[in-house]
């Protein structure tokens, strides 16, 4: 069924137990107010037009339960002798009756709608928090194959669409629908005979609506897919800005955006087309019904067996839920149009995340021994050979490894199997002789400390980017990782020192600024392993002389591997691992290296900065 994933989705507004009876109640409530004033009209209509002097209220309302016995048990007989014999009284006594009704019918349409609303925005919200929690757990070869710009659109966009979905249902589909079948009802206390026509028109109708439903599904989904790719092509343009104006490209960017933009009009399009010719085919066909009910009442008045006013309050009532339900032709294209957001939704949810077997795992203890590579293989998705190709590397605990190698060789995604961004192909990645496929990601990630090249700041406070993902941080440690990573007097600097709010990115820094910092936050975990992949890339010689020295006396009791490209860190190792196509071809000192690696020595001579 294509609308099971809405459906799916949906149903979570039941956990709401309060907000979804509320919504359910007080919408039959205000749609029962709407029934008994169409049938209080008929009773006030036939106190004034009656030519009989014996008719009043109390008269009509004896005969009305008479002719309805299962309604006559509710109403007591003290109740019904109290009705005044007055006509105008009696008119007047209805007329309060419905302005009473009407009072409550509108406190219960408001709490109707305020339950409603609230239930689709909660359950919107917490979709949205579910999928993004799943998101973040996705393994990170299945974010870079998809783009992050997809994820992001079916976190954000797709689930406002869905939000949409359940406010259509809830807030203006159930409304509709109790008041349409309220005003049947009250058709039906009339005159049953004219309802007929309407059972047999209603099926048709809902053949045509799922005919046209299954168009706006499938355009809808097309249409969240060129707004993934118009989202894409936008943030590639801000977010890579400096290069476009440096490469005079805006102009290459402005076609792309363009292309990306005429995708969603024409898609777009596409719905509203299917949406707009079901309106006014529902229209046509409810006006073919209402025609058929008048001939089929003209017969009967003629033939003696239906009076002409039960006739008008009939069509009326009739008209009345054809007024309310024809709403409901666009309001369920809306549910129909959330179904194709709630599928992709339910892909991404669907996708295993990493530590799904977290509980079942256990903790890896604190490095103590060595980190061994044996036989590693790996192969991006979608790649057509591999990235890494045999790799036996081993690394005894408290060693300095500098690894180094041509551009695209393997260096970073060697590291990334340590992190367990990646998993291997083939082989196995150990510490201290636990396969880590075979631990807590947690207890993995909590004990190593990465310095990436490009360092992630977040919009915040310094401390905040500093602590990233620890909760609580002794102020002597933070302010220790600070020294050490030569942030400290800079920040000092700061009007706020380290309370100093950051911009998105961390604007307001230089490059070697933030990668101080990321530096800080590496030493602040008090890692076992640290990892620098290139952490120095954007620092001055003399500060990273600086930074190199403190590292050495941080990493006492502790495994480093640094991703290198200036000399004096590669000399500083403890090891040098030289790898060539994804293939560690060479390990040892610098001067033994030097001496017989080739590789190595045109490294230095070219690409290690001395």
């Amino acid at each position: 069924m294509r609308n099971s994933a809405f459906w799916h989705f949906a149903r979570r507004m039941l956990k709401r137990r309060g907000l979804a009876v509320g919504t359910l109640v007080f919408s039959v409530i205000s749609a029962g107010g709407l029934a008994s004033g169409l049938v209080s009209i008929g009773w006030v209509l036939e106190l004034i037009l009656g030519k009989d002097p014996a008719v009043n209220l109390s008269t009509i309302t004896t005969k009305a339960l008479a002719d309805h016995p299962q309604f006559a048990r509710f109403v007591p007989d003290a109740l019904v002798s109290l009705l005044p014999a007055d006509r105008l009284a009696g008119v007047a006594v209805i007329l309060g009756a419905l302005l009473l009704l009407t009072l409550v019918g509108a406190l219960a349409n408001f709490l109707h709608q305020y339950c409603s609303l609230t239930l689709s925005m909660v359950t919107a919200s917490e979709i949205r928090l579910d999928a993004f929690r799943h998101a973040l757990r996705l393994p990170l070869a299945t974010v870079l194959r998809r783009g992050p710009a997809e994820i992001v659109s079916r976190v954000t966009r797709d689930t406002a669409e869905l939000e949409r979905g359940f406010s259509a249902l809830t807030s203006k589909a159930l409304a509709q629908v109790t008041k349409g079948v309220a005003a049947f009802a009250a058709a039906v206390w009339f005159d049953w005979r004219l309802t007929i026509v309407a059972v047999i028109v209603a099926p048709i109708m809902a053949a045509v609506l799922r005919k046209f439903g299954k168009r706006i599904v499938r355009g809808s989904r097309n249409t969240l897919k060129a707004y993934e790719d118009l989202l894409r092509n936008s943030n590639e343009a801000m977010q890579g800005l400096r290069g476009l104006k440096t490469a005079t490209a805006e102009r290459v960017a402005r076609r792309r955006f363009a292309s990306a933009n005429r995708a969603v009009i024409r898609e777009d399009r596409r719905v509203r087309l299917a949406r707009s010719i079901s309106t006014p085919l529902i229209e046509v066909m409810a006006i073919v019904a209402i025609m058929a009910l008048a001939l089929l009442a003209a017969h009967e008045i003629l033939e003696g067996r239906m009076k002409f006013d039960n006739f008008l309050m009939s069509l009326a009532s009739l008209g009345v839920a054809g007024g309310s339900l024809k709403p409901l032709t666009g309001l369920l294209n809306d549910i129909q149009a959330s179904s194709a957001p709630a599928e992709r939704i339910l892909e991404i949810m669907a996708i295993p995340a990493e530590g799904m077997r977290e509980r079942d795992l256990p903790e890896l203890p604190r490095h103590r021994s060595s980190i061994e590579f044996k036989g590693v293989r790996f192969r991006y998705e979608g790649a057509d050979r591999d990235a890494l190709r045999g790799v036996d590397l081993n690394i005894a605990h408290g060693e300095f490894i500098a690894i180094v190698g041509p551009n695209g060789c393997g260096k970073t995604t060697l590291a990334s199997l340590l992190v367990r961004l990646f998993d291997p192909t083939e082989g196995s990645v150990r510490i201290d002789g636990f396969d880590l496929e075979g631990v807590s990601l947690r207890s993995l990630r909590s004990q190593i400390g990465v310095v990436p090249q490009e360092p992630l700041l977040i919009r915040g406070s310094i401390r905040d980017n500093v602590t990233l993902g620890i909760d609580r941080v002794d102020e002597g440690a933070l302010a220790r990782a600070m020294e050490l990573a030569h942030a400290d007097r800079f920040v000092a600097a700061l009007p706020q020192g380290i309370d100093t709010m950051l911009g998105e990115g961390g604007t307001g820094l230089s490059g070697g600024q933030r990668q101080r910092l990321a530096i800080a936050r590496a030493l602040v975990r008090d890692p076992s392993v640290l990892i620098l992949d290139e952490a120095t890339s954007q620092i001055d010689a003399e500060s990273e002389a600086q930074i190199s020295a403190a590292i050495d006396g941080f990493r006492e009791g502790r495994t480093v591997i640094a991703i290198a490209h200036r000399l004096t860190t590669v000399r500083s190792a403890d090891r040098i691992v030289v790898m060539d196509d994804g293939a560690v071809v060479d390990a040892g000192p610098h001067a033994e290296l030097f001496g017989r690696c080739d590789l190595y020595r045109r490294l230095v001579q070219t690409q290690l900065v001395g």
